[in-house]
């Protein structure tokens, strides 16, 4: 069996037509093979140390949280994947520990917030990207409270979610106010409440 034959059977056990470099060294091949896949076609290069499959549908939700595997995404971005926002950001929104450093995160075109570790994993949820591929994100409750505590969310989109929210059948206004009392936005949170309910 080729080198190329055996990054391809890698490629076949990929249900997300993704591969690391890491994969094809743990394999025992030569990185330069995947050059070689670049320059006929077969594969692109995302980002570094992570290729996908030509004829792979491009989700950038996911291979973003491939790249950044701590990135949660938050703020305008969660909005927009839970359906309380139907515009879609013009940059993505993600959020990482504190303390978390990779040089190329500064080279993307994201917005990054950063939490103490104690407010990172809270909130927490799995869902389906656009294109049906598992990514992680903040619920409602926590995005809510997040774009609340920060500036740079539109007051429009804060207002539009935040009603939306009311009326939902699903809202948990418990968990709300426990998450505003930690995050620190219970005043701003309640002010919005008691208009709407």
């Amino acid at each position: 069996m080729t080198n190329k034959q055996k990054i391809k059977e890698l490629l076949e056990e990929s249900t997300d037509g993704i591969i690391t470099s890491g994969q094809v060294t743990a394999a025992g091949l030569h990185r330069s093979i995947l050059q070689e896949l670049v320059e006929s076609g077969e594969l692109y290069r995302f980002g570094r140390g992570l290729y996908v499959r030509s004829n792979a549908w491009e989700d950038d939700f996911y291979l973003l949280q491939h790249r950044y595997g701590r990135g949660i995404y938050s703020h305008d971005t969660a909005l927009y994947l839970l359906g309380y926002s139907d515009r879609t950001p013009a940059q993505y929104t993600m959020t990482f520990p504190k303390g978390y450093n990779s040089p190329s995160l500064k080279q993307e075109r994201i917005i990054i917030k950063r939490v103490v570790p104690e407010n990172y994993c809270f909130g927490e949820i799995e869902l389906l990207s656009p294109c049906g591929n598992p990514i992680r994100v903040y619920d409602i409750e926590r995005t809510l409270c997040d774009i609340l505590r920060g500036s740079g969310s539109d007051i429009q989109i804060i207002g539009a979610a935040m009603k939306k929210y009311a009326a939902s059948k699903e809202k948990d206004i418990h968990k709300l106010m426990q998450y505003a009392d930690q995050l620190r936005v219970k005043p701003k949170v309640m002010r919005y409440m008691e208009v709407l309910l």
